[in-house]
């Protein structure tokens, strides 16, 4: 090859026009005209593609291909195949041609393309291929050089901007770093089905394979570099730039004109028109730029990078001076320092390094090693380190690089784990080896690491490649939509578990009336899966919705969360109205079910959920259309259907007051029982009736208490009595699944019920006749003890009874087990007719007992703390109504149960101490004192306190209801009646079960006459006191003033005058609602005025009635 000007115009054509104008083509067959040729090309990619292509027609032996780390040299080789920087410069083709000459201008690689353009040449012919910008400088260094324009054979049209996920099939996005196009790579993979990578950095073997993904259709996308600007020949129909500024190895700057056509004029192949455009939040484009991109009208390159080809190697020095030789033509520049002049400069300054670079020889060598590129790009530090190493590896002894360093450095690279980048890392490290082992004389064994370093890339590069297939292309969906372009009709079938399959691809699973895509496939998007499954959903979605509409009402069921299930799928959910009974059936569907049967379905739902409400709440839905209840007992019963059949006692307590025995009967009617603690509808406490009402209160009062429909809480399993309570689950959640909160644990509320059924004999219990039996856990002092049926029925140990006790109102007084004595007190007499027996020594004088009053409330007997007794309190809130047992059947017995309609609480304290004394009989003295747990109910401080100043401002005397009286030195008790005082102790738990019902209700008011009469008179002005308070009540159908049958006058105290103002104490007492609580009495415990009992009085009775059954017992004994 000439270098004068003689030899550079010899011969000379330009093939000058944009892309997709055939250039390359039209090279390859004017090189196959001649003999032998050589074509430069400015990849290693395209320098591959091309071989293949003259290989496959003039075969392998006849074709050589040159690359930096490739290198395939058959000995008869006819044609030559290269990079322009690997061109060999000692061989004479006939033809020869160098393409992307415009790269000329690259700062770069620039000098390397115009050394080519000014010095290589073709004994025949030469082919300059590029750009028409090339043309003025061409024509300005290579005078006479012939030109020949290609017309570009199909049309580039600007498209303006879209959105990534928007883009259409076939399209190229182009990024300039490897995080954008990983980023938008990813992006294509969630939403479109994936997209093929191809980058400079990528070795051969990967950039042929993610190439050949998107050239076969298994991606409809690309995402590259500018690579895919230079000779990569691909069907692409839209280009999308994701940006428009590089770093060009110096400085960010904007993408040139001619740059940016190079690129976009990769859009569209031969005859098939391109579209190009920005995406990714670039700004669109001006109409200059467009016009210019669009004609392919730009600017002419100006300057050539150029440097001396002419180089001295006499000395180091000599070298890097003619490396900074200016050229002294026309429209060249001497280039910028490259990788191997920079790697000169940095050796130059190596001591070593000179001392070794002795000679032409030694200089060459070093400008030889020079030239190894840096495909590492850690630093250009790193880059010198490498070659100096190198360097003084050949300047050694052995003139060779080690072999075990050398293996060395290969082995590090030969790994195929790792992700994407540690694998790109290993590829550039081995690229390196593979230069250096293509040197013949470098390695003792070039052609053993030859191999060995191929071997290695080609299996990295393989896995980078699978690597990135795995990152960046769905598989599935991929397949999917290959098929849906090469067949009209997909085939698709679903499974009865509704898994569906298109082209046995599974894409999805139908549950209930909605198509979901397959979760593996991380957020794809779902068209193509949709698409192709719609044929089989819209046939099989049509067949269920009949199915539905026909089904029975036992295949639907309802989750706790508000979903309609169906075959236990969810088809619809149900959302809250005003009406907690009525909530709306919202479907679960989605577009694939036609409008006929979604309304098929829909009426089916409706109808359905009004059935399933109507059946399983009927009580509860009767009650709200009862037209036998009015007034207040409507109110009642409205809030009892806005809570879901359950409400707690207190909150309606002045209601219930209230009521008269009709308005009673008409709720009980309707299933209503009045507990001690809730107004309820015990037969919503059945399981599938509690769980209605659960979902149901979940719909409407979830979120209020801070709970999730998705996420409730599990409700107590079917059968438990009571449970652990989770601090975190509102007590309201138990209370719509029928259990309520006691402490620690959660109590069902009719086995609550029962508790206070079994508690409220044992309060009211008071000793008898000498021998009688206490039931077990009566104290017979107004308190009682645990016993093992209470916790049986509640299922939990004494401790935790303890608690649920605590939580009822209920305290703790560990009191001492009464001394032994002789012989126990027979206490027959009354207690208005006993008061000279003393009270036991270890008794506290001054204790009060007091019936809370209330309707049934929670246990209504009230004792004070005893001043030497260890106690634990804690609020109560009692209900102040009555109280109907577990079982209503049973309560007509009331009015037949004579022992019913005495008061117990009536018994003297000397007969608590009588019975005490009695069980200490039986008890050995033990050398320590032993205690006994005595649980009483607990009358509220505040009330007592103010009782206290009752008591003080009417100057010291006792008023109805308020204080004690003492007599003597006697105790004094309060008393007041309540539901559990007016339920007397009976011999079974039926009979009283039956005596606290309709006593309650209907017979209460006698019983209160009755308890009235029951205290003896005293002495003094307390007892003319108490006699005037007892004497204001009536009797059933005896009006207020009136004097009852067999009682004697009134004594005129002081409670029989004026009161309040003028008014009489009659007035203020005489008259009392049926309802109204009743005052605490005051019965003295002081000594007795006569041993003879009053005729009149109901213990008379009492001891009348004990002494018929002992004789019927006597009668029935064998």
């Amino acid at each position: 090859m000439g270098s004068d000007l003689e030899a550079r115009i010899r011969h000379v054509t330009a093939v000058l026009g944009p892309t997709n104008t055939g250039k390359t083509h039209l090279a390859i067959e004017r090189m196959l005209g001649h003999d032998s040729g050589m074509i430069g090309l400015p990849l290693r990619l395209l320098a591959r593609e091309i071989y293949d292509k003259v290989a496959s027609r003039v075969g392998a032996d006849k074709v050589a291909l040159i690359t930096g780390e490739e290198k395939i040299r058959p000995e008869r080789a006819r044609y030559w195949i290269a990079t322009v920087e690997a061109m060999p410069r000692d061989i004479d083709v006939d033809f020869l041609a160098v393409d992307e000459i415009q790269l000329c201008a690259d700062p770069e690689r620039g000098h390397v393309f115009t050394d080519r353009l000014l010095h290589a040449r073709g004994r025949q012919e030469t082919f300059l291929l590029g750009a028409q910008t090339m043309r003025e400088a061409i024509s300005d260094l290579i005078p006479g050089a012939n030109f020949v324009s290609r017309p570009r054979l199909s049309k580039l049209t600007y498209a303006g901007e879209k959105k990534i996920t928007r883009l259409p099939a076939r399209t190229a996005v182009v990024a300039f770093s490897a995080n954008e196009v990983y980023a938008i790579a990813e992006l294509m993979r969630r939403q479109r089905g994936g997209a093929a990578v191809v980058m400079g950095a990528l070795s051969p073997r990967t950039r042929n394979a993610q190439v050949e993904l998107y050239q076969s259709g298994d991606v409809d996308f690309l995402v590259a570099t500018d690579a895919v600007g230079m000779g990569l020949n691909l069907d692409v129909d839209h280009v999308a730039f994701a940006a428009v500024r590089k770093f060009d190895g110096q400085n960010h700057r904007n993408l040139t004109p001619s740059e940016l056509g190079q690129i976009a004029g990769r859009a569209g192949r031969h005859m098939n028109d391109g579209t190009f455009g920005v995406t990714a939040g670039v700004n669109g484009l001006d109409n200059e730029m467009v016009e210019r991109l669009e004609n392919h009208n730009f600017e002419s390159v100006r300057t050539l990078q150029w440097r001396s080809r002419t180089l001295d190697f006499s000395s180091l020095d000599g070298l890097r001076e003619s490396l900074r030789q200016i050229p002294n033509e026309v429209r060249l520049s001497r280039a910028r320092m490259a990788d191997d002049v920079e790697a000169l400069e940095a050796l130059a300054r190596d001591p070593e390094v000179v001392d070794k670079t002795k000679g032409p020889a030694a200089v060459s060598l070093l400008w030889d090693v020079c030239q190894l590129p840096d495909y590492r790009k850690i630093s250009a530090t790193a880059h010198a380190d490498l070659v100096s190493t190198v360097f003084k590896f050949l300047r050694s002894a052995d003139e060779r690089i080690p072999e075990d360093w050398f293996a060395k450095q290969v082995q590090f690279a030969d790994r195929t784990d790792g992700d994407i980048d540690t694998l790109a890392n290993r590829i550039a490290h081995i690229r390196t080896w593979t230069f250096v082992a293509n040197r013949s004389n470098w390695l003792k064994d070039p052609g053993h690491w030859q191999q060995r370093t191929r071997v290695i890339e080609d299996q990295l590069s393989d896995a980078l490649h699978e690597c990135l297939t795995q990152r960046f292309v769905d598989r599935r969906t991929s397949a999917l939509m290959k098929g849906m372009r090469d067949k009209e009709e997909l085939n698709a079938e679903i499974r009865d578990d509704g898994a569906i399959e298109v082209e046995n691809h599974f894409v999805g699973r139908l549950k209930g009336f909605q198509f979901w895509p397959d979760t593996n496939a991380e957020d794809i998007h779902g068209k193509a899966t949709r698409h192709a499954a719609a044929q089989v959903l819209s046939r099989e979605l049509a067949m269920r919705a009949r199915r539905v509409a026909a089904a029975k009402a036992d295949a639907f069921k309802i989750s706790r969360n508000g979903r309609i299930l169906w075959r236990d799928e969810e088809i619809a959910k149900l959302e809250p109205t005003e009406d907690v009974l009525k909530p709306t059936v919202v479907l679960m569907v989605d577009e694939h079910l036609s409008p006929p049967d979604r309304e098929k379905v829909q009426a089916r739902l409706d109808q359905w959920i009004s059935e399933a409400v109507g059946e399983r709440l009927k009580p509860l839905v009767d009650l709200g259309k009862a037209e036998d209840i009015a007034g207040l007992a409507r109110g009642i019963a409205f809030r009892l259907q806005e809570s879901l059949g359950i409400l707690r006692r207190e909150v309606v307590a002045e209601e219930i007051k209230s009521l008269d025995q009709p308005a009673r009967a008409g709720l009980r009617k309707h299933g209503v029982r009045f507990g001690a603690f809730h107004i309820y509808i015990p037969q919503l406490l059945k399981p599938a009736c509690a769980d209605l009402t659960l979902s149901l209160w979940a719909l409407k009062h979830a979120g209020e208490h801070g709970l999730s429909l998705e996420a409730l809480p599990e409700p107590p399993r079917p059968g438990l009595t009571s449970v652990i309570a989770d601090p975190q689950v509102p007590e309201a959640f138990y209370r719509a699944y029928g259990f309520h909160v006691c402490g620690p644990r959660a109590v069902r509320i009719d086995i609550l019920e029962r508790l206070a059924d079994i508690i409220r004999p044992l309060l009211a219990w008071r000793p008898g006749p000498a021998g009688s039996e206490p039931p077990n856990g009566a104290t017979g002092d107004g308190g009682f003890t645990i016993t093992p049926e209470m916790m049986s029925i509640l299922g939990c140990s004494v401790d935790e009874l303890g608690q649920v006790l605590k939580a009822l109102g209920f305290w703790l007084e560990r009191k001492p087990v009464p001394k032994p004595v002789q012989q126990a007190v027979a206490a027959t007499e009354p207690a208005a007719e006993a008061p000279a027996v003393a009270a036991p020594e270890d008794a506290a004088p001054g204790t009060v007992v007091e019936a809370a009053a209330s309707d049934g409330a929670s246990p209504a007997v009230e004792t004070a703390e005893p001043q030497a007794t260890q106690s634990e309190e804690k609020p109560v809130a009692a209900a102040e109504a009555e109280h109907e047992p577990a079982k209503p059947e049973d309560a007509t017995a009331a009015n037949s149960a004579p022992l019913a309609e005495l008061e117990p609480n009536a018994a003297p304290a000397v007969e608590v101490a009588a019975e005490a004394a009695t069980e200490a009989v039986e008890t050995p003295t033990a050398s320590e004192p032993q205690f006994i747990d005595v649980w009483r109910p607990r009358r509220h401080k505040s009330e007592r306190d103010q009782r206290e100043r009752r008591r003080g401002r009417r100057g010291g005397r006792p008023q109805q209801g308020h204080g004690t009286t003492r007599v003597g030195s006697g105790e004094s008790i309060v008393v007041a009646p309540s539901a559990v005082a007016g339920d007397a102790p009976t011999s079974s738990p039926d009979a009283t079960a039956g005596a606290g019902a309709e006593a309650g209700d209907g017979a209460r008011q006698g019983r209160d006459n009755d308890q009235r009469r029951s205290a003896r008179p005293g002495r003094g002005q307390g007892r003319d006191q108490r006699r005037g308070d007892r004497d204001g009540g009536k009797a059933e159908g005896q009006g207020p003033g009136q004097r009852r049958e067999g009682q004697g006058p009134r004594p005129g105290g002081k409670g029989q005058g004026p009161r309040h103002g003028g008014k009489q104490d009659r007035d203020n007492r005489g008259e009392r609602r049926r309802d109204e609580p009743r005052r605490p009495q005051v019965i003295s415990a002081g000594p007795r005025k006569s041993a003879t009992a009053d005729p009149d009085s109901p213990f008379a009775a009492l001891g009348a009635l004990k002494e018929a059954l002992e004789k019927k017992s006597k009668e029935r004994a064998p």
